[in-house]
């Protein structure tokens, strides 16, 4: 069975940090482009960062740049978000997703995980 597994959510005041962890199962991670997509409560999912295996690349959407820093471990098959200097605005289901290599992170999506919850209190 193909899928993602997220881990690594939870609560944390502002200012401080997590890091999430998406493993894949079924799949080569090395195969895909991954990427973070988080929804807040009453928002649209908007995208956070992409790792693209293709040419190694990696993306951030500006309202996390120089907070949060997205890896990968392809021996562990798995892609982690650090997140720093966490902000309530932050608050959010975190998810992550993959599509094959090469067609990044903005559409051709074919597997999601299934969330984790990140709050950020004031």
């Amino acid at each position: 069975e193909v899928q993602l597994v997220e881990s690594g959510g939870g609560s944390v005041q502002a200012g401080g940090s997590l890091i999430l962890s998406c493993t894949a199962s079924g799949f080569t991670r090395g195969d895909y482009d991954i990427g973070w997509f988080r929804q807040a409560p009453g928002k649209e999912r908007e995208g956070v960062s992409c790792d693209s295996s293709s040419d190694g690349s990696t993306s951030y959407a500006d309202s996390v740049k120089g907070r949060f820093t997205i890896s990968s471990d392809n021996a562990k098959n798995t892609v982690y978000l650090q997140m720093n200097s966490l902000k309530p605005e932050d608050t959010a289901v975190y998810y992550c997703a993959a599509a094959r290599s090469g067609y990044g992170c903005d559409d051709y999506l074919e597997v999601w995980g299934q969330g984790t919850l990140v709050t950020v209190s004031s």
